[in-house]
This record gives C-alpha cells, sequence and structure tokens, in this order.
C-alpha cells in the first residue's frame, strides 16, 4: 500500500501502520484521516494477519490532535459532517477483528488520544502525554472521545480531563486504566506489542473476533450483551477450531486453528 501520510509495513503477519507527519506532530488532516480509512480497509483483505500496530512517527507525538487549520470555515452542516466521517473511521477500527494496538509515543492529545482510545489496547511510551484540550477551543472532543473516555476511566476522570483540558502522564494513564501498559520507549512498546499480538496469534482467531465483537456489544445501545455472548458461544461450535482445540486439550498437544 502507498499512501502520502502513513506508512505501512507487514513483518511477521503482523501490521504496522506509521501515521508519517511528524513535522505537524502527526495531526490529523482530512487527507490523513482518510488513508487511516483505506489502510483499515485493505488491512482486512490481507490473509493471516494477526495484529495491527498503529504508532506515530518520531518520538513527540502519536498524534497531537486534529489539523485546527481546518476547522476554521466549517458550518454547522460541514462540522457534523467532519464528526461522522471521524466516527465511521474510528468504529471501523474498533470493529477490526484482529487485534488492534495503539503504541502512543509523546502527544496523544485531542483527536489523537480519540484515535488511541479506538485501538483496542494502548501501550504508552515514557514520555505519552494523553488529553482532550478541545474546551479550549470552544469545542468538544468530536471523533468519540466523550464517549470512549468515560469506559476506560470512569464518569468523574472522565469529565475532569474534558472540562479542564488537562493532560495526564503515562503513568497516570496506567494507574486509570486507560493504557495496559507502559514502556521506556517507543522501540520497547513496539517489542511489547508485537509479543501481545503474537501470544494472541496462537488462539483461535475465530474466537479472538468473537471476543471482540462481543466486548464492543456490550456498549451498543438496545443490545443485550449477555445474549449476544450466549449466541457467539453457540455459533463457534460449527467451526473447524472448536473440534481442534478441544481435540488438542484432551491430547494434550497444541492445537493448530485454521481459522474456520
Amino acid at each position: 500500500m502507498k499512501f502520502n501520510n502513513l506508512l505501512w509495513e507487514i513483518s511477521d503477519d503482523i501490521l504496522t501502520i506509521t501515521i508519517n507527519r511528524a513535522d505537524k506532530l502527526n495531526a490529523l488532516n482530512g487527507e490523513t484521516i482518510l488513508e487511516i480509512k483505506d489502510a483499515f480497509t485493505e488491512a482486512r483483505t490481507v490473509e493471516h494477519l494477526k495484529g495491527i500496530i498503529l504508532t506515530g512517527a518520531g518520538e513527540k507525538a502519536f498524534v497531537a490532535g486534529a489539523d485546527i487549520s481546518e476547522f476554521q470555515e466549517l458550518d454547522t452542516q460541514q462540522a457534523k459532517t467532519l464528526a461522522q466521517r471521524g466516527h465511521d473511521i474510528f468504529f471501523l477500527i474498533e470493529h477490526t477483528s484482529i487485534p488492534v494496538i495503539a503504541v502512543v509515543n509523546g502527544f496523544a492529545l485531542g483527536g489523537g488520544c480519540e484515535l488511541s482510545m479506538a485501538c483496542h489496547m494502548r501501550i504508552a511510551t515514557a514520555n505519552a502525554k494523553f488529553g482532550q484540550p478541545e474546551v479550549n477551543l470552544g469545542i468538544i472532543a468530536g471523533y468519540g472521545g466523550t464517549q470512549r473516555l468515560i469506559q476506560y476511566i470512569g464518569k468523574a476522570k472522565a469529565l475532569e480531563l474534558h472540562l479542564t483540558a488537562d493532560m495526564i502522564d503515562a503513568p497516570t494513564a496506567l494507574n486509570l486504566g486507560l493504557v495496559n501498559y507502559v514502556e521506556a520507549d517507543k522501540d520497547a512498546a513496539i517489542e511489547k506489542a508485537k509479543s501481545i499480538i503474537q501470544k494472541i496469534g496462537t488462539k483461535g482467531p475465530v474466537a479472538v473476533a468473537k471476543v471482540i465483537e462481543c466486548t464492543n456489544a456490550y456498549y451498543k445501545d438496545g443490545v443485550d450483551g449477555f445474549d449476544y455472548e450466549v449466541n457467539a458461544f453457540a455459533s463457534l461450535f460449527r467451526t473447524e477450531d472448536v473440534k481442534e482445540g478441544v481435540s488438542a486439550f484432551l491430547e494434550k498437544r497444541k492445537p493448530a486453528f485454521k481459522g474456520k
């Protein structure tokens, strides 16, 4: 895949997508966010992919926010279109059937924080900073930030961060449950993400997809997540992977899952 603002690399069945606008602190302009959509859409067609790592170029920023220069002339309808597009793309990431891990190096502010939260897990570098500073501009988070932050850290702390526009450092983000791990630097964070994906890659691929699907169902309006789980559990018994997994367990050997 060729992009103007992203780097795409597959190694050992792991796709690394790097937002490559280091001179702009990897800010999300219109072209970049559409390229993210294209990258995740294309990733769904890649066979045997175990997971995706999403990170930012350089050491200063994962994504320092949206490109605010593009907000200057927006009217109400254009702003709604912009926000809806961001929601659609971030839902695409969230509903990816293989693990997506954000390696947050440096600033993850505004749209950058929202982008990281659309991923299934977050691994931060020691210099990472998270925040939703939109109220400083007289606006609010528009890419799902008011909804996802509360899922990770609870209502009171989410309101505090949105209303004060304060940034938090990596240890605080870890303590609050916003990130899974904090590593010393980007290289260590990438290696940690790869090790998690490789471990998940030894499990039943259909089951992994169903775990992600059921977990997302918890947050869907009008969906009974428990009932959803019952049906997902039952559906797996049509797969060859269940037969293989049960047989391997009883025979005390490693399973050879085929993802079907």
